[in-house]
């Protein structure tokens, strides 16, 4: 009975947190344009976007033919500096787990009979496989990998300047993306990228503007409790975050027609885990802020702008210096990208993406529970 009395005050006393929460966020004007004007802005104009350019794009190499032609193209390729073979399979059904974990962005496959071919001048065919998931990337990698072939077949027909038919030709298939629509693969981290910054910023003035209206005191002095506080702040937060989800997947799919293969259940709990983060992640900076300008300044500069740029939403990770990648390790919004473009364009599951998730509930664990401390501090 006590219990069931204590649970029951607990829900109203955040429920009228969460309506008091709604209330102020209703009287900005200011918030409707962030909660629905800019991600629609957003994604009209990042969808369209390009990425930088690529190099040492991993792959791997399926060999049938086994002969000194075969491994002089191997060669080829690995002395590239475009290029990293980074091992030799046995089997074209052994390509699939490296290219779904992104392992490795092209496979090359070697019939059997190549070298002969080659060496009696006959038209000679391998096959490149591309994880198409990024299309920009994709596409130059392949280029890169047709200069090399064609350079190669030049080398094999000799330097003279009679007509020659190519030696070798490359028979290249695109996976999870076929079109290379770049845009397939900027919406989904539009997505991630909205939900970083919309509720982040909104969620680290949860506790300044409290301190701001002098109302934080008169906060402490009731029955609320610290927790009951926490989510009362944030909750409202996570459900504009939620519309804001839903608002850009209706936009995705029904305008941009961007491909959803994966399961859209599991899409949304997987953004509810990623919100753990950015809400965390704004609750603490609003524990360490004492005005919503400061709050607004901080998350910004110190926390949005270093993980767009370290996320690989900007610019491949692959390709950053080695001395900074260790740091990426640190941001929650690379592993949400790998989870949204993974369901999206991949339709893999939880057995392909746990590492992610396991990685976003610590990060988003830790924040909190940074958060709460110092919350804790500013309470008492």
């Amino acid at each position: 009975m006590g219990v069931s009395m204590v649970g029951g005050g607990s829900l109203r006393r955040i429920w009228h947190l969460v309506w008091k929460e709604f209330l102020e966020l209703r009287q900005d004007p200011r918030l409707f344009g962030i909660v629905i004007m800019a991600p629609i802005v957003q994604l009209t104009l990042l969808g369209y976007a390009a990425t930088t350019d690529v190099k040492d794009v991993p792959m791997v190499v399926v060999d049938h033919d086994r002969t000194s032609e075969s491994r002089a193209l191997v060669r080829r390729f690995d002395a590239s500096d475009n290029f990293v073979v980074l091992e030799g399979l046995s089997s074209v059904s052994e390509v699939d787990a490296y290219l779904d974990t992104g392992t490795a962005w092209m496979a090359l496959t070697i019939p059997p009979g190549y070298g002969e071919r080659v060496r009696e001048g006959a038209p000679a065919r391998v096959q490149v496989i591309a994880d198409g998931t990024d299309a920009n990337s994709t596409n130059v990698a392949l280029g890169y990998a047709g200069s090399l072939v064609t350079g190669y077949a030049r080398e094999l027909a000799g330097e003279g300047g009679e007509p020659w038919t190519p030696a070798v030709s490359a028979d290249v298939r695109v996976w999870f993306n076929p079109g290379l629509v770049s845009r397939d693969f900027m919406i989904p981290g539009i997505l991630a990228l909205l939900l970083l910054v919309v509720t982040t910023n909104l969620s680290s003035m949860a506790i300044v503007r409290e301190k701001e209206l002098g109302t934080l005191e008169q906060l402490n002095v009731t029955p609320i409790a610290g927790w009951e506080l926490m989510v009362g702040k944030l909750l409202p937060y996570a459900v504009v975050g939620m519309a804001d989800v839903l608002l850009v997947l209706a936009v995705a799919l029904g305008w941009f027609e961007v491909p959803l293969r994966g399961s859209i259940v599991l899409l949304l709990v997987l953004c509810l885990v990623f919100l753990l983060s950015t809400l965390g992640l704004g609750l603490f900076v609003s524990t360490i802020s004492n005005t919503q300008q400061q709050a607004m300044f901080t998350s910004s500069f110190f926390f949005l702008i270093p993980m767009v740029f370290l996320s690989g939403f900007v610019f491949p990770i692959e390709n950053m210096p080695a001395a900074v990648q260790p740091f990426t390790l640190f941001i929650p919004l690379r592993y949400f990208l790998v989870i949204l473009r993974g369901i999206f364009l991949k339709g893999v599951g939880l057995e392909v993406l746990w590492p992610q998730v396991v990685a976003l509930l610590v990060w988003g664990v830790g924040i909190l529970g940074l958060a709460t401390l110092r919350s804790s501090k500013i309470s008492s």
